[in-house]
C-alpha cells in the first residue's frame, strides 16, 4: 500500500466532505462516528440513525427535511445492511452520495467510521517512520 498516496487522497477527501457537509448532512451509525468526525473537523450537519426510531421512519424525517444526504456508515455487515436499506427508502426522494464512503473503502484499512481518525495517524506515522528511515 502507498501510504502517502492514500494519505493524500483521505485528506483532500476530508476537506471536500467538510465543504459539502456546509449544506448537505451526513449520515452514520453512532454516536463515536460523530465523535469521529468532529475531531477531523467536520463541524456540518451529523445525524446518526439510531435515534430511537425505525429506519423507516428516520427515512421519512430525513425526506421531509432535505434533498441530498451523505450517507457514511461502516463498512462491515451492519453498515452496509444500513446503507442499502437507506438509499432503497429514500430513492426517489432525497439525493444519497456514496463517493465518500467509496473512497474511505479504497484508501483506508479500516471497518469503521470511529476508527477513521487513528487511521490517520497511523498513516503519517507510517510516512514519518519511512521518510527518517
Amino acid at each position: 500500500m502507498d501510504y502517502k498516496a492514500s494519505l493524500e487522497v483521505l485528506e483532500k477527501m476530508l476537506k471536500e466532505l467538510q465543504e459539502e457537509n456546509i449544506t448537505i448532512p451526513i449520515l452514520v451509525e453512532g454516536e463515536k462516528d460523530i465523535a469521529a468526525l468532529r475531531k477531523l473537523g467536520i463541524a456540518g450537519t451529523v445525524l446518526s440513525v439510531n435515534a430511537g426510531m425505525s429506519l423507516i421512519s428516520f427515512c421519512d424525517m430525513i425526506a421531509r427535511q432535505y434533498t441530498e444526504i451523505i450517507l457514511l456508515m461502516d463498512w462491515d455487515r451492519r453498515g452496509g445492511y444500513i446503507c442499502r436499506i437507506l438509499r432503497k427508502n429514500l430513492e426517489g426522494r432525497v439525493r444519497c452520495n456514496l463517493r465518500y464512503r467509496e473512497i474511505v473503502a479504497k484508501h483506508a484499512m479500516i471497518r469503521t467510521v470511529e476508527g477513521l481518525p487513528s487511521w490517520l495517524e497511523t498513516l503519517n506515522r507510517k510516512i514519518t517512520e519511512k521518510f527518517n528511515a
